[in-house]
């Protein structure tokens, strides 16, 4: 049950004067809200201004510079009217002590304006002047009032993100409403803490936004903002902080290995572990020797080699009794995770399967059989392995890939199919530590940050797209000399035609230039005609392979030594990365060519330069961190991990641990939340829609 408290704050919009069933639908596309769900006045409040307008300077009419947005003192002179349906612009003269200035209608209403701006009358005008053939004139003032009613006008006025069909002074009407309907809310910050840091309260931290008095400069920065961005970063890192400990309550097992899988698996392995893989397994044996579950991200870059790691983990699991999943997010990535798992698993003994949704019936039965039977001690598969008709005889650990691709849910569901399941994440998408905080401030993280040994550099090239021409001559001399070549078709814009369409097309064009030696891939083909092609091309039939970004996760083809990304303006830096990585996995050297359509805009050609200049895949994330901002980074435009509506990482990424550190400290003090900051920082969870993390702390 919410605090009656916070009513007010979790009032419909519809209850604020003025806000009729149109302009709620408007907010609601504004602030994004579901259909079914009316915004409500916390919704609206958090949507903070990105701008502030100065109506301060009084310049006068003959110094008002071009472009700037002034307040003048007139005096209306003569209403110059239009005829009757023309098209002219309907023009007002005034004038103060230092020159004439015209103020400019279009499509107006003659008796309105006579009304609005009688002649002889005196006004302040605020609007932006602009000069037209030497003469001073204002469009459509944004603001006009009588002289004796100057304290109308609003001096320092603020910009807001808008949707179509609504205004800004209708959505500032409503938020000033909402403003004066809210209570003031207990202290939920450490008392020091916000002295040493000089914040106001919350309350007075909203008003300053939305009703700044021009006494603090507006920015990102200022005081009221991050004192808004710290207190939604703490409801975060508060409500991590207690699904961990829920999860970490919940019991683990403490699973004692004797180490026989592991050797067994090491003696197969053609090469030696590196040190950060070596370090990683240490830490993940560590984790699943504790009677608490584990909770680990194993980060590490394109080809770092992650999936030994896993199955590492796996041994150590199936050993002490148990079973072990490994969830991946596409079909082909859980198909080559087995095979290239297969025969490490049959020298150690270990019996392992694959389930995907594309199954037929009679496998998806039998393998469901015998993970109840435990005759499978390790599954390799889509999320088809958490659905509700799975069952495991006694699941261990559930390793879950590409990890951003999967929603806290889905990982909740794995973990609930056994007892005290170890859940470990791995993703190759490295993501900076802000953003580690950010979305799985709840994880232990490991990282493998160097290349299995033999791995070769990949040379990076941007060319223009003009020269395509070029490019598929030089692909002939490569493949007659046996190399093997990905052509990655682009990110299609919606104006355009399908993803699809362009990489059927540029498919005939290769096999017109190239011969039957060119093979193609896309997401919608069926799980058979997929895995043709891609066995065609590990095979050596097919010489390249054209394909849509399905194959940015995890393909593996030792001998393929070209990348060709085409439209590579159109991907963000950890795609390009990602797809980058598909090279360079055998013993000989390879490259990578970025064709680019020009003219470039400025991210752009900053995402070409670094793709030339590194291959280290921490510093790119970080750099996509600053050029793209971290929902695009995460993939959570699309997978709706919760956004934040005030903080941003770049410019409040600091407060980002000190949140975290907080939120670790009050439920070692105050583990239940009964004090009472406890009793206001519940207050702080619900008005950050955090109420899961509540319930938890009921549930005990």
């Amino acid at each position: 049950m919410r605090p009656p408290k916070l009513d007010p704050f979790f009032a419909a919009v519809s209850s604020l004067q003025g806000v009729g069933p149109k302009t709620v639908k408007l907010l609601g596309n504004l602030l994004g809200t579901s259909a079914e769900r009316e915004a409500t006045v916390a919704d609206l409040l958090f949507h903070l201004p990105h701008a502030m307008i100065d109506r301060r300077k009084r310049p006068g009419i003959a110094f008002a510079p071009e472009g700037a947005i002034v307040t003048l003192d007139v005096r209306i002179d003569r209403h110059d009217a239009p005829p009757r349906h023309s098209k002219t612009p309907y023009r007002i003269f005034a004038h103060d002590e230092t020159g004439e200035i015209a103020l400019v209608f279009f499509h107006a209403r003659r008796d309105w304006l006579e009304k609005t701006l009688p002649a002889g009358g005196n006004f302040l005008v605020s609007g932006k002047v602009e000069w037209f053939n030497g003469r001073p004139q204002m469009v459509h003032p944004d603001h006009m009032v009588p002289a004796d009613k100057a304290d109308q006008l609003p001096m320092i006025e603020p910009v807001y993100a808008l949707t179509a069909g609504l205004s800004g002074k209708m959505l500032h009407k409503a938020i000033l409403d909402a403003l004066r309907h809210v209570p003031d809310l207990p202290e939920w910050l450490d008392p020091a803490f916000k002295a040493r840091h000089n914040w106001p309260d919350f309350m007075d931290a909203l008003k300053y936004c939305h009703e700044p008095s021009g006494e603090e400069e507006f920015s990102l920065d200022s005081d009221s903002i991050r004192r808004l961005a710290y207190d939604e970063y703490l409801a975060n890192q508060l409500a991590l902080a207690l699904i961990r400990r829920s999860l970490r309550k919940a019991g683990g097992v403490a699973r004692a290995a004797t180490g026989d899988l592991k050797r067994k698996v090491l003696q197969a392995l053609p090469y030696d572990l590196t040190n950060g893989q070596r370090e990683a397994v240490a830490e993940i044996e560590a984790d699943l020797g504790e009677p608490t579950r584990m909770l680990r991200m194993l980060q590490g870059d394109v080809g770092s080699g992650k999936t030994i790691v896993a199955l590492l983990a796996a041994c150590a699991v199936i050993e002490s009794g148990a079973q072990a999943a490994i969830m991946a997010p596409t079909e082909i990535l859980a198909r080559q995770h087995l095979a290239s798992i297969a025969p490490l698993c049959e020298a150690a003994g270990i019996r392992a399967a694959v389930m995907t949704g594309r199954d037929s019936a009679k496998h998806r039965r039998e393998v469901r059989e015998q993970l109840e039977s435990g005759e499978i001690d390790l599954v390799v598969g889509t999320h088809a392995i958490f659905q509700g008709d799975v069952a495991f005889k006694d699941l261990g650990l559930a390793v879950i890939d590409e990890q951003h691709r999967f929603g806290v849910h889905q990982r909740l569901a794995l973990s609930a199919k056994g007892q005290g399941v170890d859940v470990l994440v791995m993703t190759a998408t490295p993501i900076p530590r802000t953003l580690v905080l950010t979305f799985f401030g709840d994880m232990d993280v490991s990282r493998l940050t160097e290349k299995p040994a033999g791995r070769q550099p990949i040379k990076t090239v941007t060319v223009s797209l003009e020269r395509i021409g070029e490019v598929v001559a030089r692909l002939k001399a490569a493949i007659a000399q046996g190399q093997k070549v990905y052509w990655v078709c682009p990110l299609v814009e919606e104006s355009e035609k399908s993803d699809l369409a362009a990489a059927e097309e540029r498919f005939g064009d290769l096999q017109r230039a190239l011969g039957p030696v060119v093979a193609l891939v896309h997401g919608r083909q069926s799980a058979e005609e997929k895995e043709a092609a891609m066995t065609a091309f590990k095979a050596g039939e097919a010489k390249v392979l054209v394909a849509t970004t399905v194959i940015e996760v995890g393909v593996d083809v030792p001998d393929a030594t070209i990348i060709v990304i085409e439209h590579a303006e159109r991907f963000g830096l950890s795609q390009l990365h990602q797809l980058r990585g598909r090279v360079g996995r055998g013993s000989k050297p390879s490259t990578c060519l970025l064709l680019y359509k020009g003219p470039l805009g400025e991210t752009a050609t900053a995402r070409l330069a670094i793709m030339r200049e590194t291959d280290d895949g921490f510093r790119i994330a970080e750099e996509d961190l600053r050029l793209r901002g971290e929902g695009e980074i995460l993939g959570t435009r699309q997978s709706g991990t919760p956004g934040f509506r005030i903080a941003n990482v770049e410019v409040h990424g600091d407060l980002m641990e000190i949140a975290r550190d907080d939120a670790r400290l009050i439920l070692e003090t105050d583990p239940e939340l009964k004090s009472p900051r406890g009793e206001a920082l519940r207050l702080l969870l619900y008005l950050f829609s955090r109420d899961e993390a509540v319930r938890l702390l009921r549930a005990g």
